[in-house]
């Protein structure tokens, strides 16, 4: 599921919540040392996530948040702020030449840059959350 998350709609962030579990609270981001990347590069997206990303030659930026049951990847076009919602036992990650994530018959392949080798431990985190979920 893709939110436009621009504005503020308090059933869209319930249903989030529904989905992907409310936020951490603050001493689980703290024993967790952060629940959010820094930015990472699209490479290029699926059909269904095309809407999200800029079509002019602007470079395209997504982060990812972890949550108690998914992750939310989000990415921002313009001035518009979308949200991905992926819980974990949809989530498949492919590291090949480029690092992706899939869910659902979407896609999206982000560059294995400098910004790529900064989160390497973020999403160390995230495969561990993935794997605890896993075993529930």
């Amino acid at each position: 599921m893709i939110y436009n998350r621009t504005y503020f709609n308090k059933d869209e962030a319930k249903e989030i919540n529904d989905i992907l579990g409310n936020s951490f609270s603050f001493l689980q981001i703290l024993k967790l040392r952060g629940i959010g990347s820094s930015r990472f590069v699209i490479d290029s997206v699926s059909k269904n996530l095309s809407q999200t990303i800029n079509k002019v030659s602007d470079v395209n930026y997504c982060n990812l948040e972890l949550r108690p049951k998914g992750i939310l990847v989000n990415i921002t076009q313009q001035l518009n702020f979308f949200s991905w919602v992926i819980p974990y036992y949809k989530l498949v990650i492919f590291n090949s030449t480029t690092f992706s994530i899939h869910a659902n018959g979407s896609y999206i392949k982000i560059i294995k840059d400098n910004n790529y080798l900064n989160n390497k431990i973020f999403i160390d985190k995230m495969l561990k959350l993935k794997q605890k979920n896993a075993c529930i």
